[in-house]
């Protein structure tokens, strides 16, 4: 007998949760960081995303840590020279964020080496159809639809796909 739709989505975010806990465990343990902790990774690739320096409420949207808690990341990156603020000319009481060139080179240095072993992790457990429907399924999951789109039935999917991909800097 099938489970319902309920204990099928509770028994799914399990497995989704559990998938993301081995692979960053996984991943943390890597010798690819050096003296960048992988929260610091994060807003270094969250910022190499973005052509214009961004608020730090922006950043804040892209990243998985409290505003103190990235406040206090974004101190760390700046002192160390990876991270540049800029007045923010619309906002005289905000500042703008960027990476400088290090920063980027750091990143970039970083990134390779990690999308390696991401791809690797990856392809080692799934194959180019499994692939694709988790990046479907996570599109999907990350980009809601919109109420117009949900009026017509159709998702988000593609949009979000194209946009995704277009961000994609390693």
């Amino acid at each position: 007998m099938m489970p319902g739709r309920g204990v099928l989505a509770n028994e799914s975010w399990e497995a989704l949760l559990s998938a993301h806990a081995a692979l960053m465990k996984q991943f943390a343990a890597e010798d690819i960081w050096g003296d960048i902790s992988m929260r610091e990774y994060d807003v270094l690739y969250t910022l190499s995303k973005y052509r214009a320096p961004l608020r730090m409420s922006e950043l804040n949207r892209h990243v998985l840590l409290s505003q103190p808690a990235l406040s206090r990341l974004v101190d760390r990156l700046a002192e160390r020279g990876l991270v540049q603020r800029q007045p923010d000319p619309a906002d005289g009481r905000s500042v703008r964020l960027s990476l400088t060139a290090s920063g980027r080179a750091r990143q970039r240095q970083i990134g390779l080496m990690h999308a390696r072993r991401v791809a690797r992790a990856l392809t080692a457990r799934l194959d180019a159809g499994e692939l694709r429907q988790l990046e479907t399924i996570c599109l999907k999951l990350a980009c809601p639809p919109t109420a117009a789109a949900a009026a017509t039935g159709n998702t988000a999917t593609d949009a979000a796909t194209s946009h995704a991909k277009e961000d994609i800097r390693l």
